[in-house]
């Protein structure tokens, strides 16, 4: 019978210390991130926490029984409603104990949830997921850990109710509660402050930064590959290619399907080779514009001495003054290729409510509040606009906006030109105009 789900079938040292920090930090009642560039392996580490038994064995032994982990792929719930997010929370909460074939917990659970469900109201859904989780960590005793995968893509219509939620199942289970929050960056550089100050202390500085290459991990995915396609990969080709992709699970495996698809006969560089196929660019550029326009710029210089890139080194870009991925040095030197997705006026497109940059939708990047602002700055091309007229633009469905602080404003700004300025110290679009606002250049 094969498993229903791959992750389940990595050996059990994948992923060995950052397992073992998530596990410390849960042990603990605390919360973390998982921050990794795109195709890292997030979602990856995340299932193997919820489906593979060998590596909870691994870090927890016997006790792993008392853990109980619950995966919420954020993605699927894009530009959805607090009450379809309780429903969506409930659900997988539901999956993953008939996954475990917990059948007594999840008939007791599924009680909860029909019985909440009649209603169709926020209140009483969310009231039902508080008694399961009460059932479950104070009548049962199990630790239980929300793993929110792609939690980014959550992020354009999140609610700051979302984390007010999660801290109170948290002060209900105590030391039994836990969030693992997979992103790829951490949600203080991406939030205002006030949006997850409800759950900030459970995940303040508790900060996992995933590696580019796990070794026993690709070790199996290699072994893999080459079961399913009855080719044995030569060992000098693995070691090249590695080499190119600095061990990025998802573009060392488009580029050994390439290699493979070719029968590991390629004419001329193998880099060559690899830069021509389209999964591989597709997986370099999801890399690149996962970065903000300062960072791309850092990387675009390909000379780190002289300036700070400790976030570029935290993701494992950088290491050393030196880029850790040399493909993508490479596909960055056609910067023509870049340029054409990327140049143009930023512009606001009605009929898709979406903020564009050339072909890049800058507003899959942006909180609710910074789609606001930039919509408004759009709208509002080359004119002077007040402080008092962005308060009314963001925060103008407040009952009162009294309590908006210069410094909100400031912080705002500054957020959202990390994210459209190619240098935010030295803005293009969004300039400053003393004692009066801001003037915004499309």
């Amino acid at each position: 019978m094969e498993p229903s789900h791959f992750e389940s079938l990595y050996p059990e040292d994948t992923r060995f210390s950052e397992i073992k920090k998530i596990l410390e930090f849960i042990k603990e009642g605390n919360s973390c991130q998982i921050i990794g560039v795109p195709g890292v392996g997030r979602s990856n580490l995340l299932g193997l926490l919820a489906y593979n038994k060998k590596v909870k064995e691994k870090h927890l032994g016997e006790n792993q029984k008392w853990f109980h982990f619950v995966l919420l792929n954020f993605s699927e719930i894009k530009n959805k409603t607090i009450l379809e997010v309780t429903k969506f929370i409930f659900l997988g909460l539901l999956d993953s104990l008939r996954e475990r074939r917990m059948d007594n917990e999840y008939e007791k659970i599924n009680s909860f949830f029909k019985e909440s469900l009649k209603a169709n109201d926020e209140l009483v859904l969310f009231d039902g997921l508080k008694k399961a989780i009460d059932f479950l960590s104070i009548e049962k005793e199990f630790t239980v850990v929300f793993l929110l995968d792609r939690f980014e893509e959550h992020i354009p219509s999140l609610s700051p109710d979302f984390f007010s939620n999660l801290r109170i199942l948290r002060n209900r289970a105590k030391y039994r509660f836990s969030v693992v929050i997979s992103s790829s960056r951490p949600i203080e550089d991406i939030l205002e402050p006030t949006f997850f100050s409800d759950f900030y202390e459970f995940t303040a500085g508790k900060l996992i930064y995933l590696t580019l290459y796990d070794r026993a991990g690709m070790n199996f995915r290699i072994a893999y590959l080459e079961k399913i396609t009855g080719k044995k990969i030569k060992n000098n080709i693995i070691e090249d290619v590695i080499s190119l992709t600095g061990g990025h699970g998802n573009l060392t495996r488009h580029s050994l399907e390439a290699v493979l698809s070719v029968n590991q006969k390629i004419n001329g560089e193998i880099k060559e080779f690899l830069l021509k196929q389209m999964p591989v660019r597709s997986a370099l550029f999801a890399i690149w514009n996962a970065l903000n326009p300062d960072e791309q710029t850092k990387i675009s210089l390909l000379n780190f001495g002289s300036i700070d890139v400790e976030f570029l080194r935290k993701l494992g870009l950088v290491k050393d003054n030196s880029l850790q991925i040399p493909l993508l040095r490479d596909y960055l030197k056609d910067s023509a290729r870049i340029r054409s997705e990327e140049t143009g006026k930023i512009v606001f497109d009605k009929n898709s409510n979406q903020i564009k940059k050339g072909q890049v939708v800058l507003s899959d990047k942006l909180t609710s509040s910074e789609f606001k602002l930039l919509k408004f700055f759009i709208l509002n091309g080359n004119k002077v606009v007040e402080r008092n007229e962005v308060v009314s633009a963001v925060w103008g469905e407040m009952q009162s906006t009294a309590g908006v602080t210069e410094q909100a404003i400031d912080q705002l700004i500054s957020r959202l030109r990390k994210k459209i300025e190619d240098n935010p110290n030295s803005p293009v679009y969004i300039q400053t105009v003393k004692g009066r606002g801001f003037k915004f250049t499309p």
